[in-house]
């Protein structure tokens, strides 16, 4: 059987890059792009720095749950604790940060699930799935953000997954992060 995908990972010719505005989190780009098959075309891109998603878990299957406003559903939503890795952060010193900032766990032997893209049709914005285990009385202080304040609860793994089905928790990011264990980590894990 050939590949039929042989060609992936080539990149387009950047022609030209127009700014079209700065913000805090992330920049927006008109683009003139050169395909690989040589196709001009102009596209705008959400140039956003890259990401964690962290799944805490406890020995006996609780997983670390927050919720907080985020202005895209303009509403409190509930999903795992996740970040921007700042600059000069490797993933898993950022998903260390992040949790104990966020929620006060100590993250113990993160380990990198794998990366996954936000939306590959218009940003560059990378999201390192990590999963981390937590003791539930180990506690170090939290440290939001000035425009961030998140409640966090310890919640059942059954009860995770039955809010996803039910659609309480709607971030591809944990989605993601979630599946991924279950499928590919679980299944083989020793505790």
């Amino acid at each position: 059987m050939s590949d039929i995908f042989e060609k992936v990972g080539r990149t387009g010719k950047i022609l030209k890059q127009t700014p079209v505005y700065q913000g805090p989190i992330f920049n927006l780009v008109k683009q003139e792009i050169e395909t690989p098959d040589g196709l001009k075309v102009e596209r705008d891109l959400i140039d956003h720095g890259n990401a964690v998603t962290i799944l805490a878990m406890t020995d006996d299957d609780q997983v670390v749950l927050g919720s907080e406003y985020r202005v895209g559903r303009n509403a409190e939503t509930i999903g795992l604790p996740a970040g921007l890795i700042n600059e000069g952060e490797d993933p898993l010193t950022a998903a260390k940060r992040e949790l104990q900032e966020e929620t006060g766990y100590v993250a113990h032997d993160p380990q990198v699930m794998t990366a996954i893209s936000s939306s590959e049709g218009f940003t560059n914005e990378t999201v390192s799935l990590i999963l981390t285990h937590i003791d539930p009385s180990e506690h170090a202080a939290k440290h939001f953000d000035h425009d961030e304040y998140v409640n966090t609860q310890l919640v059942p793994l059954t009860k995770v997954i039955a809010l996803i089905k039910d659609g309480k928790i709607r971030s591809a990011q944990g989605i993601c992060a979630l599946t991924w264990y279950l499928n590919f980590i679980r299944p083989g894990e020793k505790r």
